[in-house]
C-alpha cells in the first residue's frame, strides 16, 4: 500500500491558478497510473485527470480540458495538478489516487489508494 498526501489547495479568485501536489510514500508509485478526483458539496466524487505510470499519457475530464495539466515526477514520488483559469464550479475537495496498473483510468472503483483530500475554493 502507498500513502498519499495532497497539498496546495486554498482560496483563490476566479481566473487564478493553483498547483496541487500529491506526495507518495511507502511502496513505490513509479510505474502505477495515478489520478485526480474532486468532490463538490452535495455532489458525488468525479474524475478530473489521470496520468500513466511513465507519465507519457494523460487523460482529462471535458470540464477541465485545456485548463488543467496533470504531471508527475517519479524521482520525487510526486504528482501534480496545475489548475489555470479557475472557475467557481471548480470548488471542491481534490483527491489524488493510485491504481494498481499502468494504464490511465477514469473510474473511481479502479483506484486502490486515496489521499485525504485538499480543499480548493474559487470565489467569483
Amino acid at each position: 500500500q502507498v500513502q498519499l498526501v495532497e497539498s496546495g489547495g486554498g482560496l483563490v479568485q476566479a481566473g487564478d491558478s493553483l498547483r496541487l501536489s500529491c506526495a507518495a510514500s511507502g511502496r513505490t508509485f513509479s510505474g502505477y497510473s495515478m489520478g485526480w478526483f474532486r468532490q463538490a458539496p452535495g455532489k458525488e466524487r468525479e474524475f478530473v485527470a489521470a496520468i500513466s505510470g511513465s507519465g507519457g499519457y494523460t487523460y482529462y475530464a471535458d470540464s477541465v480540458k485545456g485548463r488543467f495539466t496533470i504531471s508527475r515526477d517519479n524521482a520525487k514520488n510526486t504528482m501534480y495538478l496545475q489548475m489555470n483559469s479557475l472557475k467557481p464550479e471548480d470548488t471542491a475537495v481534490y483527491y489524488c489516487a493510485r491504481t494498481l496498473g499502468v494504464v490511465v483510468r477514469s473510474t473511481e472503483s479502479q483506484y486502490a489508494d486515496w489521499g485525504q483530500g485538499t480543499q480548493v475554493t474559487v470565489s467569483s
